[in-house]
């Protein structure tokens, strides 16, 4: 299953098959409301960061960075209380329980689950918004260095 800006891609049919063994609700694009806004407030930081490189103005620089910032943060938890609603309000009449087990997949990386070891792993996409924060925060040091040089 690929998570997308604007939906969801891949086995969606199948994992909502074996989900429903141990209780967990469908997964139903439509239903989430991230899918309708995301793209726009991507491309909004997008914009901005252009805008920004376009004047060469350090306060729009901190503001842009700061918005990356928060948009990661703001991702993250969004993504976490989903997969945690997902993973832990289960249908008591589930035909597989076990006490006590939560079904919540890790953020990033591998966690066992009964049989399954169930992965989360940024792809190309999320990779290249990462590269970008990353250069956002070089040239934001850099620039921190040059003014201190100058002074």
């Amino acid at each position: 299953m690929k998570i997308w800006l604007h939906g969801i891609t891949g086995n969606v049919d199948q994992i909502n098959g074996l989900n429903h063994y141990i209780g967990m609700k469908l997964i139903k694009p439509e239903e989430f409301w991230e899918f309708k806004v995301v793209p726009y407030i991507f491309a909004g930081v997008i914009l901005f960061g252009f805008i920004t490189a376009f004047f060469n103005n350090k306060k729009l620089l901190w503001i842009w960075v700061s918005l990356l910032v928060l948009f990661a943060i703001v991702g993250f938890t969004d993504f976490y209380l989903w997969e945690y609603d997902y993973g832990h309000n289960l249908d008591p009449k589930a035909a597989i329980k076990v006490e006590g087990m939560s079904y919540q997949p890790p953020i990033i990386g591998y966690k066992q689950l009964l049989n399954f070891l169930a992965g989360s792993l940024p792809d190309l996409g999320a990779l290249a918004v990462g590269l970008a924060g990353f250069m956002a925060f070089a040239v934001l040091f850099y620039e921190q260095r040059l003014v201190r040089k100058s002074s």
